[in-house]
């Protein structure tokens, strides 16, 4: 594992530790195939807090999965669609630095808190917000057994 990834994980474990058990979040699962991710899930909700040392960001995912469809949208559209933040451009991204990347992490975990009670309340009103916020979504494919 490289430096950058420890103190990211290390960051978010900090960071998100308030929300995870307010919201009653399980995690985080971390991993660091191509970027480092640190994964939360609650309520049949999966954030996924990234960071792309190229760019020097940090983002939070969100994604809700029915038994057909599938939805990923990150966490600024989602709190516009939701009526939490007025415009783009109200959540801190940069993480160029540790100071940088806990602003970020702090910001965007508060409207992870701000969210999720809206994301657990029913599918229904799940898949609506997500479509507001134009997430990306696809139809899930059953496989089914061969004979």
């Amino acid at each position: 594992m490289t430096q950058s990834a420890t103190s990211f994980f290390e960051e978010v474990r900090v960071v998100y530790a308030e929300t995870a058990a307010a919201a009653g979040l399980t995690g985080p699962t971390e991993t660091e195939r191509i970027l480092p991710v640190s994964r939360y899930k609650g309520g049949g909700v999966e954030y996924a807090v990234s960071l792309d040392v190229r760019e020097g960001a940090v983002e939070c995912d969100v994604s809700f999965t029915t038994d057909a469809l599938s939805f990923t949208v990150d966490i600024e559209p989602l709190a516009i669609a939701a009526g939490i933040v007025d415009k783009r451009g109200g959540i801190s991204y940069s993480a160029r630095n540790l100071k940088q990347l806990h602003k970020s992490l702090l910001d965007q975990a508060y409207y992870v808190r701000r969210v999720h009670p809206l994301l657990t309340a029913d599918a229904a009103t799940t898949e609506d917000l997500m479509r507001r916020a134009r997430a990306r979504e696809w139809h899930r494919h059953r496989s089914t057994p061969s004979r």
